[in-house]
């Protein structure tokens, strides 16, 4: 509050005053110093009536002199003196009609004199603007509706013009912003409680608080003051109009919207609030047949969903939930519930809308397990395979009654189907009793074959689905695919009975084979619907013999073509990476095991795919396939395959799998020296990674030594070459060699790493082993270092070779250059004597004679292998 200017010494102070002199101050009412003073005279107590006349005289001249709107600076005296006649309003009604002028005159904006009013007097403005909110505290119903009216008006658009005598209008965003600052929606949600015999009065004051909730800082005050109980509690009292409901309706959204909807939530989430929603939606649904009223209807019932998404929200307490369940069916199953005996839908647009919100809850009830017991009672399941069945829906509802649209229809099926994805996992008995695998199966078999008939793919669940029916055939496979996840042999057993596998994997019809057949129809639904068939037969197959043998040479062909998959497209985007390790993982569950699979698979040469992704895939998709090729090498014949690959750069698949060890030991910082030799003898396949997390792990029962195992490739890696052995492997160059090396001793060394883990747990228990453990588990540390250690030999003894090997090639590459800059020499003196003898003829007549010379010393010197020449007898004659 704003303290009161002390009372100055004038006329005021006199106990009677002329009527001349008292009009001629009344003038002057712009003094609003004096008005305090007449106001707050101890002596104006004991007046005679004709001096409060007199006053409110006074009053009434403030009151037509400020009509276009208080000045900032008069703001403090203004809001003094309306505290004043709230103060008088109980034995003096006749200040109440003052104090509603001086607060009608508050809506209007306020008056400033300079640019610089606004900033100076805005605390001031703060300050009267929260007074006027307690003014909320007087009981006439004619001053709380005309706070209300004024406080609304802070948030108007209305432009001023400027005076002539230079005062404007304060900006509306400023009246806003201290408005905002004073905290008045806070405070006028509080005083909700004392307007509850005043219907009106109520009204007004939610509208306000209705403007105010628009903007966020007001809606974080409102939480603040528990707004959303507060409304909450008394949206559902009686009222002929139904603007109470609609206005508190408009709130709690607007505070959903602009403010803290976990806070929102987390206030609604009483039994009282509840309770209170539920018999407004309710009243709604049976006695609501306007427009505004279906609307406001579908309002609650989205946020009654919001509220069942808070895990402590009591909606089976409250028995909201065993009042819905009879609408969650309807119109699917007749019921003699006398709450649904009666009700008609028109099948409009909002019907239609609250369906899917029914729909829609049931998933988010769904979380809560005490929930399903109520929907087994309800036939929930029943209801939702209703929908999937339109036509059975039709039958069972009548010929002649209203129905929904085909495009309705539609959408209701995709979103049953969505809602089943979440439910059936959960009543998975009720689930087989409806014999919703062959209903599924039927209608992925009608999608395949009428998917260019009139499939719209309206609404949410119908995206990429528009001119067929891919939506369909997407969540009905998500279904399957969710339900099979579920631990549940029977079920399972009833899918393959029915024909799933292959009526995924068949030619006609077959869901695989048919999106192999449309490439150009490949986007993101597609490679979705093609990784969940895929995971389905994963999960069907797996650890069963008999259905490996009937996933057979087609699920196989079919798995070479997804394997065929270029590894660039893994980026994309759209999903291949999914869809090749769903490959993955169906190879893994559907051939490897199967011996007749197996045989195909590598006889369609399924091992050297394999082999080229494991080559052109990144880091995170390897391990699958390095697993899954270990496997594969139970085959004699997938071993064969290993050892005769090439691929890119004639790289053969030891040389693949080295270089993959060395990339895993260089990604978790094992130590090797340049070479990629042993660099620590006691600890050599230890990586730094694996030693911090030993030492940060908490939990005792987690070996690091061993779940390094299943954190990297090597020990599969090292399997593997156990199959392809370590000797006689062509191509290797001396770092393969020295790689090798580890490899070949990885158990030896896996040992004395775990047996070294044991002796440091036990130093750190205070905890000392017998001699003869202490014996063993040193003698096998020894072992180990000592393996090492001829391991680290043996790879010395490699790069030495090499070594030599290079200092060889390095001589034999020398002698080659000697040799030909000696030919090159001998051929540039021949090319000299050449050109000496055609440019000098001198010297080209000495070497006419030398030649002559040599020609003849040649021609008569006797060879000891030459014979003697037959005498000519024709000379001799």
């Amino acid at each position: 509050m704003l303290s009161s200017a002390p009372p100055a010494s004038g006329f005021l102070h006199k106990p009677v005053l002329s009527e001349r002199r008292l009009r001629s101050e009344a003038v002057r009412v712009t003094d609003l110093s004096r008005v305090l003073q007449l106001l707050q005279d101890p002596l104006s107590v004991r007046l005679s009536a004709s001096l409060k006349e007199r006053q409110i005289f006074i009053l009434k001249k403030v009151v037509k002199q400020c009509q276009r709107g208080y000045l900032l600076r008069d703001l403090a005296d203004i809001f003094k003196i309306m505290n004043l006649c709230a103060e008088r309003v109980s034995d003096h009604p006749e200040y109440a009609r003052i104090l509603c002028d001086l607060l009608q005159i508050c809506g209007l904006p306020f008056l400033k004199e300079k640019s610089s009013d606004e900033m100076k007097y805005a605390s001031v403005v703060t300050d009267c603007v929260s007074q006027m909110g307690f003014l909320m505290r007087i009981p006439l119903p004619e001053v709380r509706r005309q706070i209300c009216l004024s406080v609304s008006a802070f948030y108007s658009r209305d432009k001023h013009q400027h005076s002539s005598d230079g005062v404007c209008s304060t900006r509306a965003d400023y009246r806003a912003l201290m408005l905002e600052r004073s905290g008045v929606s806070e405070t006028l949600v509080m005083s909700l409680a004392l307007t509850e015999e005043q219907l009106p009065v109520k009204l007004c004051l939610l509208q306000t608080l209705q403007i105010l909730s628009r903007t966020s800082v007001n809606c974080k005050l409102m939480l603040r003051a528990q707004a959303a109980q507060k409304i909450c509690f008394h949206m559902s009292e009686g009222d002929p109009s139904g603007e109470l409901l609609f206005r508190s309706s408009e709130i709690l959204w607007n505070l959903l919207e602009n403010g803290s909807r976990q806070e929102v939530t987390s206030q609604l989430s009483s039994s009282d609030c509840i309770a209170s929603l539920k018999d407004a939606f309710l009243h709604l649904l049976l006695k609501g047949f306007r427009h505004h009223e279906r609307q406001l209807r579908n309002d609650l019932l989205v946020l009654l969903s919001l509220i069942a998404e808070n895990p402590g929200a009591p909606l089976i307490e409250s028995g909201f939930l065993k009042h819905l369940t009879p609408f969650l069916t309807f119109p699917e199953l007749k019921s003699h519930n006398p709450l649904v005996r009666n009700l008609k839908l028109s099948f409009n647009q909002e019907d239609f809308e609250m369906k899917k919100l029914l729909l829609n809850i049931m998933v988010v009830l769904s979380r809560d397990l005490s929930a399903l017991q109520l929907f087994r009672e309800g036939r929930v399941m029943l209801a939702l395979m209703l929908l999937v069945k339109p036509s059975s829906s039709a039958e069972r509802s009548g010929r002649h009654r209203r129905r929904w649209t085909s495009s309705q229809q539609e959408e209701l099926q995709l979103q049953a189907l969505s809602t089943l994805s979440s439910l059936a996992p959960l009543m998975l008995e009720e689930y087989m009793t409806c014999q919703a695998n062959t209903c599924l199966l039927l209608l992925i078999d009608c999608c395949l074959q009428h998917d260019s008939s009139s499939g719209r793919g309206h609404g949410l669940h119908g995206s990429s689905g528009r001119g067929g029916r891919r939506a369909q055939l997407r969540y009905c496979v998500r279904v399957l695919r969710s339900v099979t996840c579920v631990e549940h042999e029977p079920l399972r057993q009833d899918l393959c009975d029915q024909g799933a596998i292959g009526q995924l994997l068949a030619l006609c019809p077959g869901v695989l084979r048919w999106f192999l057949g449309r490439p150009q129809d490949e986007d993101a639904v597609a490679l979705e619907i093609q990784t969940d068939c895929l995971l389905l037969l994963s999960v069907l197959c797996e650890g069963d013999v008999h259905r490996k043998e009937l996933f057979g040479r087609d699920g196989v062909e079919l798995l070479i073509q997804y394997l065929s998959l270029d590894a660039a497209l893994v980026f994309s985007g759209l999903g291949h990476n999914k869809l090749l390790l769903s490959s993955i993982d169906c190879l893994w569950s559907c051939v490897v095991g199967c011996l007749g699979a197996e045989d195909v698979f590598v006889e369609r040469r399924g091992v050297d795919l394999m082999l080229q992704l494991l080559q052109r895939s990144p880091r995170h998709m390897l391990s699958p396939l390095v697993s899954t090729l270990l496997e594969l090498c139970e085959n004699p014949q997938a071993v064969t395959h290993l050892l005769h690959w090439s691929g890119e750069r004639d790289t053969s698949a030891s040389q693949l799998l080295l270089h993959i060890w060395r990339r895993e030991e260089e990604t978790t910082a094992v130590s090797r020296d340049p070479h990629g030799m042993i660099t620590d003898v006691k600890r050599p396949i230890v990586s730094r990674h694996q030693e911090s997390s030993s030492s940060s792990s908490s939990s005792p029962d987690v070996s690091a030594a061993v779940r390094e195992v299943s954190e990297n490739l090597r020990a599969n890696i090292y399997c593997i070459f156990c199959k392809l052995g370590f000797e006689g492997l062509s191509g290797l160059s001396a770092e393969d060699h020295i790689t090798l090396s580890i490899i070949h001793r990885y158990l030896d060394f896996k040992v004395g790493e775990v047996v070294h883990e044991v002796l440091s747990e036990l130093l750190d228990e205070g905890v000392s082993p017998v001699v003869s453990d202490e014996a063993a588990l040193k003698s096998v540390l020894q072992v180990t270092e000592a393996t090492a250690e001829s391991v680290r030999l043996l790879q010395q003894s490699i790069l030495g070779r090499q070594q030599q090997e290079e200092l060889q090639e390095e001589q034999l590459l020398y002698k080659e250059i000697l040799f030909t800059q000696k030919q090159r020499e001998i051929a540039a003196e021949a090319w000299r004597s050449y050109v000496a003898r055609t440019s000098n003829y001198s010297i080209l007549k000495e070497f006419k004679r030398l030649q002559e010379e040599q020609s003849t010393s040649e021609a008569y010197a006797p060879s000891d292998t030459e014979t003697p020449e037959p005498p000519n007898t024709l000379s001799d004659q």
